[in-house]
């Protein structure tokens, strides 16, 4: 029997896919469930399985965008199974030997007396040594003493390039971006176009935030599984608590309206094999810090693993995206639409900063506070981005309660 298999649907709002990678050739054998190709969406990469077992024809090239519901490749269920290895080819028959026939061996040309003279492009020790001081390479200098030698009039008159190709490798590759990429590039220019954005900025001293964590890491990740006590999970609280405080922040446009979110689903900005990834951890307002560090590691993994589904990215009502972990010590993050916000962590550097009228050395960061000027106002946006700060400067008292041992679940 012949099995059609056609593209399922990755989600509702998907109308097609490409085939990014097909994992076998024209003709294998598969088996029920094998994964046989890698399709992309506008939101994931996700695997495709065999239906059946049987001998697969492969029905559509890499890089083709195929419908959802179209025939990708045929399974012929009655194919058997290859019982080793490839089969042996049939054996070739031998052919009669010629009778060799003595040959004279050829004359050996006597070598030319060699010349004797400088080597074209070797600089003189005085035109090295002006060559050397211009950090010039003798390659590139033409010579026009005897046989090409450099004189130090030639090192002289030399002129550094200015660009000029010395040999090095000057080779370009064009390759098709994924659906994945060209959807991303597609929202983030749709995202300057279609929103009025600006960027409000402001410091954060992680001191206290330090402290709590060199004192309580190692038994947080000894009580919760091995689970690190990191940056994201104070961020993440800091953050649903501004929430709460200035709502229009956690809002969206919808034509000529406003939608408000009683509840924060916040969009976790993580880098996997196939690019920025953003999964969304739901009701984040209701989770303890061990809460949001699990469900981060969790979606983080599907991420790396290439295992995160649409779902997994679906809706969320802010975004946080942490460019420090790559170095950035200052960047203006762009509104992930729908949504109006979208927050930016960078690099930790300790720097002097007045303290009590003294000067101390404390480990800094700048935070950044994209939004959509069309729904959230100066004031919002300043007190959020004001209301994360004091949140993240003293998180003993306004995200712990007074007791770090009781919100960590120690």
């Amino acid at each position: 029997m012949i099995l059609e298999m056609k593209v399922p649907s990755p989600g509702e709002s998907i109308k097609e896919v490409e085939i990014a990678t097909w994992l076998v050739k024209d003709g294998d054998y598969v088996e029920k469930d094998q994964a046989i190709a890698e399709v992309d969406s506008d939101k994931a990469t996700l695997e495709l399985p065999a239906e059946m077992s049987g001998i697969i024809t492969l029905k559509a090239e890499e890089g083709d965008t195929v419908a959802v519901g179209a025939v990708v490749c045929l399974i012929d269920t009655d194919g058997a199974k290859p019982a080793g290895g490839a089969p042996a080819a049939a054996p070739v028959a031998e052919a009669p030997k010629a009778t060799p026939v003595p040959v004279a061996p050829a004359p050996v040309a006597a070598a030319p007396a060699p010349v004797a003279s400088y080597a074209a492009g070797t600089p003189s020790p005085a035109a090295k040594k002006i060559l050397d001081e211009k950090n010039i390479a003798p390659a590139t200098v033409s010579g026009t003493g005897k046989g090409g030698r450099i004189t130090k009039d030639d090192a002289v008159n030399a002129v550094p390039s200015m660009g000029t190709p010395t040999g090095g490798s000057r080779g370009t590759e064009r390759t098709k971006l994924s659906m994945l990429r060209r959807k991303v590039a597609e929202r983030l220019v749709a995202a300057k176009n279609e929103t009025a954005m600006l960027t409000t900025f402001n410091e954060v001293n992680m001191t206290p935030i330090n402290l709590i964590r060199n004192e309580y890491k190692d038994a947080f990740k000894a009580k919760h599984g091995g689970l690190g006590l990191g940056y994201m999970s104070f961020f993440t609280k800091a953050v649903t608590r501004a929430l709460e405080l200035y709502p229009d922040v956690n809002s969206m446009m919808d034509g000529d309206h406003k939608i408000a979110f009683d509840f924060a689903d916040i969009s976790i900005a993580v880098s996997g094999p196939k690019g920025l990834m953003v999964p969304v951890v739901r009701n984040a307002e209701n989770l303890t810090f061990r809460g949001v560090e699990a469900e981060i590691k969790r979606l983080a993994l599907r991420a790396r693993d290439g295992q995160i589904t649409v779902d997994d990215m679906t809706g969320g009502t802010f975004t946080i995206t942490n460019g420090g972990v790559f170095g950035s010590m200052l960047s203006t993050p762009i509104i992930n639409p729908p949504q109006s916000g979208i927050l930016g962590m960078h690099n930790i550097i300790e720097r002097p900063i007045a303290v009590n009228g003294k000067v101390e050395i404390h480990p800094m960061m700048y935070v950044a506070l994209s939004y959509d000027h069309r729904i959230i106002d100066g004031r919002e946006s300043v007190g959020f981005l004001v209301a994360v700060k004091e949140a993240l400067e003293n998180p003993l008292e306004l995200l712990m309660g007074g007791n770090a041992k009781k919100a960590l679940e120690l």
